[in-house]
């Protein structure tokens, strides 16, 4: 029986979030992170989406998404912890560096 991951909060969690600016933190569900990111085209986004599928089933860790056309909406949260945990700092950076590899951009303010 495996433990379940350990819940990040107070410094644990304000220092890693430090290193990903554009993820926005909520109290929502105990705690998740998300972030949205735009790419050139919709086979760009859905190759970035196949390439953290790949990774997630390794870690068995799965974001949730949803994607319209060129851009891809993430949450992250871990559901045993009740909130997050390092594998979503673990997951959020990954996509940044997947993100950015693949040219992504911010998108435009509302």
């Amino acid at each position: 029986m495996s433990t379940a991951p350990a819940r990040l909060d107070g410094e644990a969690l304000a220092a890693p979030l430090k290193a990903l600016p554009h993820w926005r933190h909520s109290p929502e569900r105990g705690g998740l992170i998300t972030a949205e990111f735009v790419f050139a085209d919709f086979v760009t986004a859905f190759g970035f989406m196949a390439q953290v599928a790949l990774h997630a089933e390794r870690m068995n860790h799965h974001p949730e998404w949803f994607n319209v056309y060129n851009r891809v909406q993430v949450t992250l949260t871990t559901h045993d912890a009740n909130g997050l945990s390092a594998k979503d700092i673990e997951m959020a950076g990954l996509m940044d560096r997947l993100a950015t590899a693949l040219g992504a951009r911010a998108p435009a303010s509302t």
